[in-house]
């Protein structure tokens, strides 16, 4: 069973239940979870991207994680904060704090909630289907309920991707910030920290200047990437607010996938990271990823000696087994290659090859 990007039963229900008012609408609510869920995980990964003034996080008491983020909704501007509680022998449960505009986003929102941390994933049809490879089985002992954390917003996650080429989780956080500060509108919420909405492309398009081929570059710039990226970046922009390029939870995965590889600047692993996250894809493998085959060697799939392409090409004749959960799978080799003791292997594992050292230099650069 894989993700559903419907609303859940749940959400409608809370939706059915709230008051038909207008204005300013706030609500506490129970977010129902499938257990076991790895909400460290996830609560981790979202801390560690998170944008400053669009989202905030603290992971600092281990039972109770707390993440927060603006997010644009049908009836306008909205704030969500989730936490998560841990309950010894019950195991954690999520509930959220929602600011919207209306009482009509409620459903939306918790709906949005639910892909963010992937609520919707059977986890354990995915726990059985890869413990049954005895190479993965003591990482599902280890974190039982992975989850493929999901995007609130479609496009906000393609320029998220796009930015987060071949750089560092910490730089691209920088940029993306002060993209967020230059071209996000401002929102006033509860929450401390929040206070920008993520810019939508035609937001993006309109106000980030485009740098022409060969002059030099404002030192300035809000995107201050090389030209070339910032070109590709605002013509994927443009042809999202155009509609030209569809990016959203009903496309079909390899329909999506070619679209993106067919843009300048934008290959195999970046449009496998978008349909993985956006639409949730259970079975994305991300070609040519470095920390995958870390993972891979740190747990004992592959030969240490092995070279990198001809381990990438074993690598991925191994997944193919653990179809149709490879996402999952590329979730707990991740994990294994940052909890490796070995330097070598302790790189961040959400970025495009070209930025872990002794990879492909190429990266997605496909054009």
């Amino acid at each position: 069973m894989g993700i559903e990007h419907r609303e859940s039963d749940a959400s409608a229900d809370v939706r059915a239940a709230a008051p038909d008012r207008g204005g300013p609408f706030s609500e506490d609510v129970e977010v129902p979870v499938r257990h076991p869920f790895d909400a460290p995980g996830v609560f981790r990964f979202l801390a560690v991207r998170a944008v400053r003034g669009v989202e905030v996080a603290d992971l600092t008491r281990p039972d109770e994680l707390r993440y927060a983020r603006t997010l644009s909704l049908p009836a306008g501007p909205a704030a969500v904060e989730v936490v998560a509680t841990h309950h010894p022998g019950r195991g954690w449960d999520v509930r959220a704090h929602l600011e919207l505009a209306s009482a009509e986003d409620l459903g939306p929102c918790v709906g949005s909630v639910r892909r963010m941390l992937g609520l919707d994933t059977d986890p354990v049809a995915v726990d059985t289907a890869l413990a049954a490879d005895p190479a993965l089985a003591p990482l599902v002992a280890r974190t039982p309920g992975i989850r493929v954390p999901g995007a609130v917003d479609p496009h906000e996650l393609v320029v998220r991707a796009l930015v987060g080429q071949q750089i560092s989780v910490a730089a691209a956080r920088t940029h993306l910030g002060r993209l967020a500060a230059h071209a996000g509108s401002p929102h006033a919420s509860g929450v401390p920290g929040l206070g920008r909405l993520f810019p939508t492309p035609e937001q993006i398009v309109r106000t980030v200047p485009e740098p022409a081929p060969g002059e030099p570059l404002d030192p300035g710039r809000p995107v201050r990437l090389p030209g070339a990226a910032v070109r590709a970046l605002l013509a994927t922009c443009r042809a999202l607010a155009a509609g030209d390029l569809a990016v959203h939870a009903e496309v079909d995965p390899d329909e999506l996938r070619a679209r993106l590889v067919a843009r300048p600047r934008i290959g195999p692993w970046t449009a496998a990271y978008v349909a993985m996250r956006v639409l949730g894809d259970p079975d994305a493998w991300l070609e040519r990823d470095v920390a995958l085959l870390a993972g891979a060697r740190a747990i004992g799939v592959l030969d240490v000696d092995l070279p990198t392409s001809a381990a990438h090409r074993v690598l991925a004749r191994r997944a193919a087994a653990w179809a149709p959960w490879r996402s999952y799978a590329a979730m707990h080799l991740w994990q294994a290659a940052v909890d490796s003791p070995s330097p070598a292997v302790r790189q961040d594992p959400e970025q495009p090859p070209a930025t872990v050292p002794g990879s492909d230099p190429g990266g997605d650069l496909t054009a």
